[in-house]
């Protein structure tokens, strides 16, 4: 393996591993899988079980000598180890292994943007020249409103005024031009500034995002009481935009595939201050087994090849090639067929991508229409500068769809698309999926309700949690009165009331963290700081958003009672606000205010 670089060779003992696991394609993801969550799994067990889920194991440009030189010696371990041919599983597993390589004669970076742009030449004809100039273009950048941190009771209307009410002072704090989104409630355009460094994107008054893919929820249209999966959600500006819609009410799943981007997801469900949300790190798979007809709602935002991206995103135009887009659309597909299960008859389904490959988008659901007769693409009104889905792309690349009139079949001009030379947004496409069956379905699959703290024991370990309860906050009662309680070790969570038993899938947060249980103490989590408003809490320090105090406070610095605005604040804990907006937590000691910022999150 000399000829090989190190990351071809990481690659190679990967696969060596993975031929040592079980023979059939079941065994072999149970062995893998349980040898993944086992505590102290090896290296090439994670890059094992990152390279089964589709994930890259690295960008390697191989010529296609190397290339076939590499899987013939990955072919010839395999049947030494198996003294038999190799499963079509596996060696459709080795494709997807190689997809980042040379199929197309060694084009990438710029070279494959060329290639993409080609593709778009012959498929937009006349309308290309203006695709090509939107290039030119400086991108647009976008910010949506969080309408839950707003006064509690929020009206059904408040997208419409009280988004503008707040864009007001976000303007006026922040020192940011706002113009209004058009296709979204509670979106913006902002210009000139750095939002993400202010105090209120910390107190989660927003949520940075490009502006078409706020499209998304609007046209999921979540209502409260809803029971909604946001199946690909990291880093979570979809997932976050379907808690605000939910306003508090109702289920919401939120799952991430990949460890490290669930761990974001997580921490930015955390700072929009979102109660009834789950966030999970598990295959689709694993949850279509567990979640058979549950959701009203899904969205299917897929992993795609990125072409709608290339303007502002130079990695997307890296990766780029032909294979990238044709393993994509594999993947999607997959992807799709476990969502169909999870949705409940009558229930909508959402699938969008941020490429222009008609693979990827008119491909993909003509051929998920083709494998699902009780689906069809829903007739809702979308802004009207959006773009129609073309029949005519729906074959592009596929030739096993070869009736250029199967798209007009299944009504693609119900499908949007956003193009960056008639909108202010990057490239999109969004299309709506009924599944068969009458609205209002009430027939959801019985589900054992998650395990609850029970009895004494729930008694004798939340003594001190209920102490902080009565002593903190106003209105303790609407957590003494709830039995949703879990416990993780020490980690106290309340789980929303609608959520089912979900033993066995891997959770990475179960509802909204209250804190830990400490030695004869409760110290109450970041997660519920950000949760609660300034009249939920009995003590109180108020930091203005220009001050060089709040930035003291975010560095997690020591800060001096004295002169700050305050309600009783004494012993026990204080929420710090910002202009009235929850930061975080404080302690009182000896006219100092001991900070409680994370240690994770501070700032530099």
């Amino acid at each position: 393996m000399s000829c090989f670089t190190t990351e071809q060779e990481n690659v190679v003992k990967c696969i060596h591993f993975v031929t040592k696991l079980g023979k059939t394609r079941d065994s072999f993801e149970k062995e893998l899988s349980d040898l993944y969550f086992k505590q102290g799994a090896s290296y090439s067990t994670k890059l094992s079980y990152a390279f089964y889920q589709h994930y890259t194991l690295g960008q390697t440009y191989m010529t296609q000598e190397l290339y076939d030189a590499v899987c013939m010696e990955i072919l010839k371990i395999y049947d030494e180890l198996f003294a038999g041919k190799a499963e079509d599983w596996f060696i459709e597993c080795l494709k997807v292994m190689f997809y980042e390589q040379n199929y197309d004669g060694g084009l990438h970076g710029i070279e494959a943007c060329m290639l993409s742009l080609e593709r778009m030449k012959e498929l937009l004809g006349e309308g290309y020249e203006a695709f090509e100039a939107s290039y030119d273009k400086e991108r647009v950048q976008g910010l949506r409103l969080n309408s839950l941190k707003t006064a509690d009771g929020i009206r059904e209307d408040w997208e419409e005024e009280g988004a503008h009410a707040l864009a007001r002072l976000v303007e006026g704090q922040a020192g940011l031009c706002l113009e209004k989104i058009p296709w979204v409630k509670e979106g913006f355009y902002y210009g000139s500034g750095r939002p993400g460094k202010h105090p209120y994107h910390e107190a989660g008054l927003y949520y940075i995002q490009e502006p078409s893919a706020m499209a998304v929820t609007e046209l999921l249209d979540p209502r409260p009481g809803d029971r909604v999966l946001d199946l690909c959600a990291a880093p979570g500006g979809k997932s976050s935009h379907i808690a605000s819609r939910l306003k508090g009410r109702g289920f919401l799943l939120s799952n991430e595939i990949h460890p490290a981007r669930a761990k974001v997801l997580s921490q930015n469900m955390e700072r929009m201050g979102v109660k009834n949300c789950v966030v999970s790190n598990e295959d689709p798979a694993r949850l279509a087994s567990h979640f058979q007809a549950f959701f009203d709602k899904i969205v299917v935002d897929a992993p795609c090849s990125g072409e709608g991206m290339f303007r502002k995103d130079e990695a997307a135009r890296e990766q780029w090639s032909e294979a990238h887009v044709r393993m994509c659309a594999g993947r999607q597909a997959q992807i799709l067929d476990n969502a169909a299960a999870m949705l409940r008859p009558g229930g909508r389904m959402v699938y969008s991508t941020c490429t222009f490959a008609p693979e990827e988008n008119e491909g993909s659901i003509v051929a998920f229409l083709e494998r699902h007769s009780g689906f069809c693409l829903e007739a809702v009104d979308g802004y009207e500068g959006f773009t129609k889905g073309n029949a005519g792309w729906a074959v592009y690349g596929c030739t096993e769809l070869a009736d250029r009139n199967i798209g007009n079949r299944y009504h693609l001009e119900r499908a949007f698309r956003i193009m960056p030379q008639n909108l202010e947004g990057e490239g999109h496409f969004m299309a709506v999926l009924k599944k068969d069956g009458p609205d209002g379905y009430e027939g959801y699959p019985c589900m054992k309700p998650a395990e609850y703290l029970k009895g004494r024991k729930k008694e004798e370990l939340l003594k001190e949690y209920r102490e902080f309860l009565t002593d903190s906050l106003t209105g303790p009662e609407q957590y003494l009165n709830r039995e949703e309680y879990v416990l993780f070790g020490g980690q106290l969570y309340l789980l929303p009331p609608d959520m089912p038993d979900m033993e066995g899938l891997k959770i990475l947060r179960p509802g909204l963290h209250m804190g830990t249980l400490k030695k004869k103490r409760f110290e109450p989590s970041h997660g519920l700081a950000l949760a609660l408003k300034k009249g939920d809490v009995k003590q109180w320090i108020e930091l203005p958003s220009g001050s060089m105090e709040v930035i003291r406070y975010l560095k997690g610095e020591t800060l001096s009672a004295g002169g700050l605005l305050s309600e009783g604040i004494g012993k026990g804990w204080g929420l710090v606000l910002t202009d009235g907006f929850s930061l975080g937590w404080c302690k009182m000691a000896g006219g100092m205010i001991k900070n409680h910022y994370p240690k994770g999150l501070r700032w530099m």
